[in-house]
């Protein structure tokens, strides 16, 4: 049942869907230790790298024959990278928007190159000290193991979205020891959708990962905080203004990472050369203030007990908006979840100090200004406020703080839709397919014409499907209704069965048109 290569026809794909949750559980447990074993490799060797290159930096600035050699030492690390990036273009970036785009299939990648050239181009650019993060690599690693297996066990093609789906659960949980988190961005940004069997598989794939992860690390969280104090509802006047000061910041980071990359673009250098810019910044940050290289673990932990002044911390602020926008648009492997936690904190303790300082907030509440501030800005930034709340609660291990922080992120969430703030996940994946042939749709292969493939979809409450019978549906001729999984119940559709908000419509279509029909569908079962 689970290593058996199916037919992909019909009759087969319907009979696979009768055991369909027990072999995604299966699948998305071995992608959980897979995708968890090649992370904490990815972990270990960023984390020791980067702090012997700190440790370089520390050595070199007083030494100018010293500071050559690391230069020298960078550009030969920028020109591997760039190498890694022009065998496999995709690792570009965080590599989210491309493990969304074949998600959706507006995108075709191979995934083998990308897990190879995204693990040493990543690590290589974590180890430099780029303001790059390691979780979108890791998802998009965790991503390509699902792909990669699902595809080696032969299985339907609508599974093998399941089990990418998993795979990236899995990285971002054994990135951050979270593995709710990485469910929940899984079903929130990736699949989004959250249908019992991709619950199951992610949640399968995430649980198994973290425990790999866990077991080499330990039990603790990934950013270690004290004990966060309660703040009284007097004060909570304050957390709207952050939510509000977290919103402007959303607009200005997802744009400025859009703008960075245009201005990349249109450099009339080669692609070594551009990539060479970020990891000489890094060299120069990392002499000066090293505590700002990296994604931004460092500069989050000193928040915690080091006493900057504001002027300070809106210094360290402007650098590394700049720093990140320079390494994230010149295409590193790399992503922007630390550095926007980074920037987060940094906003956040600024705008705490000033409320100690000057607008009688009690000093006792200083760093729950920092953490608030890092959930609302992912939250602002993503568009995906659950796992905003709950990444936070997992990486601090702080669960007190749930009232607090609906407050900032709602208030964030609602600023960044006033200002017109797109995900930037999205904003990255319109941009990426712009640049690509297939930007007008994938070019599918002559053999895939005549091959099907079935479309899960939940109905949302005030969807135009809602409350119509069957026989009302305006669905394309090419398009079929195969069943309506009510509760534990499914239900065979006739003309005559109502659709009802909470049901999930299995629809068959043709390989070739599904990313049209998966638009269509979406749609029209989504609120209006």
């Amino acid at each position: 049942m689970f290593f058996n290569k199916p037919k992909q026809n019909t009759q087969n794909m319907l009979e696979s869907n009768a055991t369909l949750k027990y072999s995604m559980i299966f699948y998305s447990f071995i992608i959980g230790i897979l995708s968890g074993l090649i992370i904490v490799v990815y972990r270990i060797l960023g984390e020791i790298l980067l702090k012997h290159m700190v440790n370089i930096y520390n050595a070199a600035k007083t030494n100018p024959l010293n500071m050559v050699g690391v230069f020298a030492m960078l550009i030969v690390a920028a020109v591997f990278v760039a190498f890694c990036v022009r065998k496999e273009p995709d690792i570009s970036g965080s590599g989210i928007p491309q493990v969304e785009g074949v998600v959706t299939r507006r995108l075709k990648t191979d995934w083998l190159k990308v897990l190879i050239y995204k693990f040493f181009g990543g690590i290589t650019a974590l180890a430099a000290g780029l303001s790059v993060g390691r979780e979108g690599p890791s998802i998009q690693m965790g991503a390509a193991v699902g792909a990669i297996l699902s595809k080696k066990a032969g299985r339907m093609d609508y599974e093998r979205k399941y089990l990418l789906t998993s795979g990236a659960s899995a990285g971002l949980a054994a990135a951050f020891n979270a593995p709710l988190a990485g469910v929940m961005f899984a079903l929130e940004e990736v699949h989004k959708n959250f249908s019992p069997v991709v619950l199951l598989s992610a949640m399968t794939s995430a649980v198994t990962a973290d425990m790999v992860a866990k077991s080499v690390f330990g039990i603790v969280p990934a950013l270690e905080f004290r004990t966060l104090s309660k703040m009284p509802l007097q004060y909570y006047w304050s957390l709207a203004i952050l939510g509000v000061l977290m919103g402007l910041s959303s607009f200005v980071f997802n744009h400025g990472v859009i703008k960075a990359k245009h201005i990349y673009k249109k450099l009339p250098v080669s692609i070594e050369f551009k990539i060479m810019i970020p990891f000489i910044c890094s060299g120069i940050i990392g002499m000066a203030l090293p505590v700002l290289i990296g994604g931004g673990h460092a500069i989050i932990e000193e928040l915690s007990f080091a006493k900057f002044s504001i002027l300070t911390i809106l210094t360290f602020l402007i650098i590394k908006y700049l720093f990140t926008f320079v390494s994230f648009g010149s295409g590193v492997p790399g992503g922007i979840f630390f550095p926007l936690l980074g920037l987060g904190a940094m906003l956040g303790s600024a705008f705490g100090l000033l409320c100690v300082n000057y607008l009688n907030v009690p000093t006792e509440y200083l760093l729950n200004f920092a953490v608030l501030a890092m959930a609302a800005h992912f939250a602002a930034i993503v568009k995906a406020p659950i796992t905003g709340i709950i990444l936070i609660f997992e990486m601090t291990g702080s669960f007190e703080q749930l009232l607090p922080l609906s407050v900032v992120v709602f208030t964030a969430m609602v600023t960044s839709d006033l200002l017109g703030v797109e995900p930037v996940y999205d904003m990255l994946l319109e941009d990426i397919l712009k640049n690509k042939k297939e930007a007008k749709g994938i070019k599918e292969d002559e053999t895939m014409k005549d091959k099907k493939t079935l479309l899960e979809l939940s109905v949302h409450l005030g969807s135009n499907v809602e409350n119509k019978l069957v026989a009302e549906l305006d669905l394309p001729s090419n398009c079929l209704l195969v069943s309506v999984q009510r509760g534990s119940s499914e239900i065979i559709p006739r003309g005559n069965t109502k659709i009802l908000a909470g049901d999930m419509l299995l629809v068959m279509v043709n390989q070739s048109e599904s990313a049209a029909m998966l638009e269509y569908m979406t749609e029209i079962t989504s609120e209006v």
